[in-house]
């Protein structure tokens, strides 16, 4: 293990090469996903398949046991009509809702997530934030949705973060660990790569762009980004890492764009929920709207729908 920890440090200090953005490629690319036609069945299939790649999200002091409750029953009850519809990817909520949330999903496929260490600032001490996480995985949690400390990534303290990362990673055991940058803190592209590289290189199985408390949240330029390490990492070990864009989306037409950028980006293998996920609560009822639109012909309205 010892072995192991000094030559992924030795790999942090090789962060200097992490490759520079072009940000006007970027930008090229996006216009491109964004300009892409989606019509008939693959449009229906792609309607669906973004449906369960979501996390149904409830996280705001006023967070109840019967509004996350409700949020469950959504979360495996999509529309009372269209019973063919599989349910969303999880339910994510605080550490004090997870046994809450845990018995609410039973017997079904959908996982629970919490938010630790400190969410959505990160400023705790690590004791505090390892007791969060730790708290998170014995009431259930099936996924532990972390934040990095943006002010010491800012700092240029880089291995502060790996190690952070590192240690929450031990803490979750078997759960899987999102790690969520906060891209609309870090101000450049540039940052947003290298925060990427530190938490795929700390043990990250996945990295997730926002807090959904931040403006601007997930984009697609960041999204895309973001991909680029994953497929870097993936093409020099073999090893697959999933992506969550969290914040800001909407609609399903823009979640169609995130599903085309992700195909032409790393592939049909990441599109399933185990690699890929929606922070975007607000995104199933567009969905669920555009889906009867396909089958019915007759577009809803929102009034139909649940909000949470």
């Amino acid at each position: 293990m010892g072995k192991e920890k000094k030559a992924q440090s030795e790999q942090l200090l090789d962060l200097r090469n992490t490759p520079v953005v072009d940000k006007v490629g970027v930008e090229e690319r996006i216009e491109r996903f964004q300009s892409r036609s989606i019509k008939g069945e693959s449009k229906k299939q792609g309607l669906r398949m973004a449906l369960n790649m979501i996390d149904l999200t409830t996280l705001e002091g006023k967070d109840t046991p019967g509004k996350v409750k409700q949020m469950c029953y959504k979360a495996m009850h999509l529309h009372d009509v269209q019973q063919d519809l599989q349910a969303v990817a999880a339910v994510c909520v605080y550490p004090s809702m997870v046994k809450i949330a845990k018995n609410e999903v039973k017997n079904s496929n959908v996982k629970v997530a919490s938010v630790s260490t400190a969410f959505p600032s990160g400023q705790a001490p690590m004791d505090v934030k390892l007791r969060d996480t730790k708290f998170a995985v014995s009431e259930g949690a099936d996924e532990i949705d972390m934040v990095i400390s943006r002010g010491k990534f800012l700092m240029g303290e880089y291995n502060f973060v790996y190690d952070e990362i590192a240690a929450i990673k031990e803490a979750c055991g078997k759960a899987r660990l999102k790690v969520i940058l906060e891209t609309g803190e870090l101000a450049t592209l540039d940052n947003v790569r290298r925060a990427s590289d530190i938490a795929i290189m700390a043990g990250a199985d996945f990295i997730k762009t926002s807090t959904g408390k931040v403006q601007p949240a997930a984009t697609m330029q960041v999204t895309y980004t973001m991909l680029m390490a994953i497929k870097d990492h993936y093409d020099r070990t073999g090893v697959m890492i999933g992506m969550k864009p969290a914040g800001g989306i909407s609609t399903a037409k823009q979640a169609l764009h995130y599903l085309v950028m992700v195909n032409e980006t790393l592939g049909s293998k990441w599109l399933t929920n185990e690699w890929f996920r929606f922070g975007a609560s607000s995104l199933a009822n567009d969905l669920l709207m555009q889906i009867m639109k396909q089958e019915t012909g007759i577009y809803q309205s929102s009034a139909y729908f649940s909000i949470d």
